[in-house]
């Protein structure tokens, strides 16, 4: 969307853009902010208990937007939120810059306007719609749109106004991802339990728990812990892969010594059970590649074994690795190779 900048600092949008709502002058009384419970069936877009985000979020008015805004954005950028309690876009939006606000980790803030309390700032900032969304930096409005935005667009708003300063989730998420990958689960955990405090619905960080806990031998932990979360919850992709790692972790307890399985399938290569269990054990040995042969092995030798275990067995192993890691890619190729051959 275009902006002029006029004489007095406001900002004027030059076009209009989808999923926007005309402001009305009809006053109606602010709704409280309801706080959810992180574990309630509201899901990924529950707020954390004990507020919106703490200092980082906070509502303001005419009076204070000078205070509020103008000076904080001197020493930090801040994205100012004209909404109504009516207003159906402004429901979508709001929930999703909120939380893309907490997890830049105070590199911005952000203040809510409702304009039903506040029509003479809505009128100075020639807001004619809503949700309207404006970014103010060193005083001045230096970005903004109108109208409900997809969550990719609105991250880069964000990364835009912080100029990719660190500090944020990402950047803890990111160290306890290689700390995981390095074997230190015990450290990696903290840090998403960190990542977790500070934004609560991250799925991220729940799913970086969930694979700590069953990297440190805490299946039955993890397990408990993944019958608290909340339906929603469990469709989140990062989510439902470190479900299904989780999963992979309690069969590979099972799975027993992996040479003497090889041993036994070398013995008799049509024995399709102790190929099976010997996939499963290499998978429990971090033999992952080597655990995928042996499946599509078996579909070779059989598709329909056992009920199509060997394919399902395979999609948890993909859907435990994530669908874009390389031997996941690979299988799935070749996978759909044997299956439409």
């Amino acid at each position: 969307m275009e902006f002029k900048l006029n004489p007095d600092g406001s900002m004027q949008p030059q076009d209009d853009a989808p999923g926007q709502q005309a402001a009305q002058p009809v006053a109606t009384q602010a709704q409280p902010g309801i706080v959810v419970d992180p574990g309630s069936d509201a899901g990924m877009g529950a707020k954390p208990i004990g507020g919106a985000g703490g200092d980082l979020i906070s509502d303001s008015n005419t009076e204070r937007f000078v205070q509020d805004v103008i000076e904080v954005s001197s020493h930090v950028p801040v994205i100012v939120d004209f909404w109504a309690p009516w207003c159906g876009p402004c429901k979508q939006l709001g929930p999703i810059l909120e939380r893309l606000v907490r997890e830049a980790g105070g590199a911005v803030k952000m203040v809510k306007i409702n304009v039903d309390e506040n029509q003479e700032l809505a009128a100075q900032m020639r807001v004619q719609s809503i949700p309207a969304v404006y970014a103010f930096k060193d005083g001045q409005p230096v970005d903004g749109f109108m109208g409900a935005q997809p969550e990719s667009q609105l991250k880069a708003f964000v990364d835009k106004l912080t100029e990719g300063a660190g500090g944020g989730i990402d950047t803890l998420l990111d160290q306890a991802d290689q700390d995981l990958a390095d074997g230190d689960a015990d450290v990696a955990i903290e840090i998403y339990r960190e990542a977790q405090a500070q934004s609560p619905e991250n799925d991220r960080a729940v799913a970086g728990i969930l694979r700590s806990m069953a990297a440190m031998g805490q299946v039955d932990e993890a397990r408990e812990l993944v019958e608290q979360l909340p339906e929603k919850w469990k469709l989140k992709s990062v989510i439902a892969a470190a479900i299904s790692a989780l999963e992979m972790e309690e069969e590979a307890d099972a799975a027993g010594d992996w040479t003497e399985l090889q041993a036994k399938v070398d013995a008799d290569p049509k024995d399709l059970q102790a190929r099976f269990d010997l996939a499963n054990a290499l998978y429990a040995a971090r033999k992952n590649e080597e655990a995928i042969d042996q499946l599509l092995e078996i579909i070779v030798r059989n598709k329909a074994w056992n009920d199509e275990a060997a394919r399902e067995q395979l999609v948890k192993i993909f859907n435990a690795l994530g669908f874009t890691h390389e031997l996941t890619v690979s299988g799935r190729r070749r996978l759909s190779s044997i299956l439409f051959s």
